[in-house]
């Protein structure tokens, strides 16, 4: 089954200046039909890519942490689009919140969304990946989980995205002889419509000039790494987390 007879599912893929619409314009580029999963967005993000790219594309509009929605979602993808080879787990949410200001509420809905709702997608598109011998599954951690927080991401953000690396260097060693890679890219300073207004003034001129590259990473830069971990040929990574910071952090 070649590449581009392939699907690759990406959730968290509505926002118009996000990392998933732009991975998902990375990846049809490079010949795969996509499924764009979000809350809402992905309708849109799936009639650009199919008019720019000429593939396939389905937009469904899904929660990773709702069963019901997450199923009904992927009974359209296995109906109407080729066969599931690629998966990014991009779906996330994030927060500032000092620790000993968390919640009991906001602590759980920032692990359902960036674990709880990769677990969910993942075991359901993983066993038809191993049957195939072949897929790329690829996390959307953070350099907040490497670093430990310390510019937009609290502790919670923190702790759920390094929870994500745990995962998918388990998952690696797990699956790894069925043909199916597991790994994490780990963006920095990214300017998306979440960060936007934040890289902005004086705390935007401190943020760049602390960075080696001199400026702020955009979508493309993590997307083409996301496409790269995609590739046939990357079948002898897994494992790994690829850091796209701009030297902001180096270790």
């Amino acid at each position: 089954m070649s590449l581009p007879e392939m699907t690759a599912v990406v959730t968290g893929a509505g926002s118009r200046r996000g990392i998933g619409r732009a991975t998902a314009h990375a990846l049809a580029a490079a010949g795969w039909h996509v499924a764009a999963l979000d809350l809402d967005g992905a309708v849109g993000t799936a009639e650009e890519v199919a008019a720019a790219h000429g593939v396939s594309a389905l937009g469904l509009a899904a929660d990773v942490t709702d069963p019901a929605s997450l199923d009904a979602a992927l009974a359209h993808v296995d109906a109407e689009l080729p066969p599931v080879g690629a998966l990014i787990n991009n779906a996330g949410i994030t927060s500032p919140t000092p620790f000993l200001e968390v919640t009991d509420e906001e602590w759980d809905r920032l692990f359902d969304v960036n674990v709880g709702g990769a677990f969910a997608i993942t075991r359901r598109l993983l066993p038809g990946m191993m049957e195939r011998g072949f897929g790329r599954v690829v996390f959307l951690s953070s350099v907040s989980a490497e670093r430990g927080g310390g510019v937009f991401g609290g502790v919670g953000y923190s702790a759920a995205k390094a929870a994500q690396l745990g995962f998918a260097r388990a998952l690696a060693r797990e699956v790894g002889p069925t043909g199916v890679t597991v790994n994490a890219v780990a963006p920095g300073l990214i300017d998306t419509d979440i960060t936007g207004d934040a890289l902005a003034g004086e705390r935007g001129d401190a943020l760049r000039a602390a960075t080696p590259v001199g400026r702020f990473g955009q979508v493309s830069d993590v997307a083409d790494v996301i496409v790269f971990l995609c590739r046939e040929g990357a079948g002898y990574i897994t494992g790994a987390t690829y850091d796209v910071n701009g030297g902001s952090h180096i270790h």
